[in-house]
């Protein structure tokens, strides 16, 4: 049985690391966000991870305007701008 250390950030529980250390359930882009160029997209997983949220709140934070509206790379992926995401965290509250 694999332990996994957690962390609750508004009520949600993301996974960190587990017993051995290893992060591979955080995505790279999110574990290295501050490195990304303005220019680069991320998909919905780091957009979670960076706002402590479930995907349906991420989609209601869109829907009032609190986060910015993903674009459409292909007909059945959405991603977010670094540029926007960055923005938005420097004004976001919780």
């Amino acid at each position: 049985m694999k332990h996994i250390k957690l962390e609750v950030k508004n009520r949600n529980i993301i996974p960190l690391s587990n017993k051995n250390g290893n992060t591979s359930m955080i995505p790279d882009a999110l574990k290295n966000f501050d490195s990304l160029p303005d220019s680069a997209n991320v998909r919905q997983a780091v957009v979670q991870g960076l706002f402590g949220c479930s995907a349906a709140t991420v989609w209601r934070m869109v829907k009032r305007g609190t986060l910015p509206a993903p674009r459409k790379i292909t007909p059945h992926i959405s991603a977010w701008n670094v540029a926007e995401l960055r923005k938005s965290l420097s004004t976001y509250e919780l």
